[in-house]
């Protein structure tokens, strides 16, 4: 993985980290995050994974219905935000769109993807500190204004 800091105004910054064949995304963004000490910020990226996986939340069971998707697939959209979890530590949110070979696409909770061969994403700072806070009743957790 290699980034570029760009600095904005009034202290805002914005990141273009880019992610390596093979490296495994979330878990990478979630060090880049750790890294940089950040404690809010969007995250947009686009590139291609050899596998990956998406979920789509059951809330009667508490749990995500994984969705493997075992090919080469085109990152469409794949955006979401970083918040302060309950540990101390990034917590990353993401949804994914990501297309196949045969134009469909499968999309959701984006879970895990071995990039292949570039992910390209965007991390822009928010001049906040935003912290996720797992909510008993849902099964999930949310970010906490």
């Amino acid at each position: 993985m290699n980034f570029k800091k760009i600095e904005l105004q009034n202290g805002q910054k914005t990141y273009i980290v880019v992610l390596d064949t093979n490296e495994e995304a979330f878990s990478t963004l979630r060090a880049f995050a750790a890294d940089q000490h950040l404690t809010a910020a969007s995250i947009t990226a686009i590139g291609a994974f050899k596998t990956a996986t998406v979920g789509w939340f059951d809330f009667a069971n508490r749990n995500y219905h994984k969705i493997p998707i075992v090919e080469q697939c085109e990152v469409l959209s794949l955006v979401g935000d970083i918040a302060t979890g309950d540990d101390g530590k990034p917590s990353l949110h993401l949804h994914a769109v990501l297309g196949l070979a045969d134009g469909s696409t499968r999309g959701g909770h984006f879970l895990d993807g071995i990039v292949h061969p570039t992910l390209e994403a965007t991390v822009v700072e928010t001049p906040a500190d935003l912290h996720r806070r797992h909510q008993k009743d849902l099964g999930i957790a949310l970010i906490d204004l």
